[in-house]
């Protein structure tokens, strides 16, 4: 039997999925952007092919699994990360339908094919290479959350690369680079079509933004509602809750 763990990793739940992914504290956890980006993106049911630009260790693949039969390949670079994204695919019994790869995302189009797809996700580096405040982060996590390896407009241009001619990407980011988000999809082609911003609870400023475009769509932006995340009791929302847990009977 394969060995499943290493070193101080752990088998978590995605309760709302029915499945089980690898994680580590030292070396990567998911985070809610992960699932709220897995969940706003529009993909298809049965089929097409999704391609996930910083996949970490797989959570948006397997996120994604369940809500389409589409085949879905995920790309991280570093190699502990797709070593942990692999050994979840396995452990799921996924790998008709989830391909983790090993790559750079500025190069993976050259690599996949140029506009072969149908849906690009992204849950990119969020802050910039100067902002590196704390400095005990680990190698792993500082290359996920800092554009060490891999700017905002590097991975819209390869998302864009990617693309069939109204595929959809989208991504999740911080409301602070909304307009470099928007800048750079228009500048390769994806019309920015879906917008909602996340607030941590009502009365605070949002904190995360959602954003999804079709290349070479039309401009006509829809500003969805606001999602927040707690209620006035610091408990999640009922429509965060049932992202995470499932729908409650």
């Amino acid at each position: 039997m394969e060995q499943w763990l290493k070193d101080d990793e752990r088998l978590d739940y995605l309760l709302a999925e029915d499945l089980r992914i690898i994680q580590s504290p030292s070396v990567f956890s998911f985070s809610l952007d992960a699932v709220l980006l897995s969940r706003f993106v529009s993909v298809p049911k049965n089929k097409g092919k999704i391609v996930d630009l910083c996949s970490g260790n797989g959570v948006i693949p397997l996120f994604l699994s369940a809500r389409t039969k589409a085949e879905i390949i995920g790309v991280e670079l570093q190699e502990r990360l797709f070593d942990m994204a692999a050994r979840s695919v396995r452990y799921n019994g996924l790998e008709e339908q989830i391909n983790i790869i090993q790559g750079d995302v500025k190069e993976i189009p050259i690599t996949l094919g140029i506009e072969k797809y149908d849906v690009v996700t992204c849950n990119p580096p969020y802050f910039l290479a100067h902002e590196m405040s704390d400095k005990n982060l680990s190698e792993h996590y500082a290359i996920a959350r800092h554009e060490l390896h891999l700017t905002l407009d590097q991975a819209i241009e390869s998302a864009s690369r990617l693309l069939k001619q109204g595929g959809k990407a989208a991504f999740v980011h911080r409301p602070g680079r909304l307009l470099d988000i928007v800048t750079s999809m228009r500048k390769y082609r994806l019309e920015p079509k879906r917008l909602r911003f996340v607030y941590p609870k009502l009365g605070k400023e949002a904190n995360t933004l959602l954003i999804e475009g079709i290349k070479d769509g039309k401009p006509d932006l829809k500003v969805l509602p606001p999602l927040f995340v707690y209620d006035e009791n610091n408990e999640y929302t009922k429509e965060v809750s049932e992202i995470l847990y499932g729908e409650q009977q």
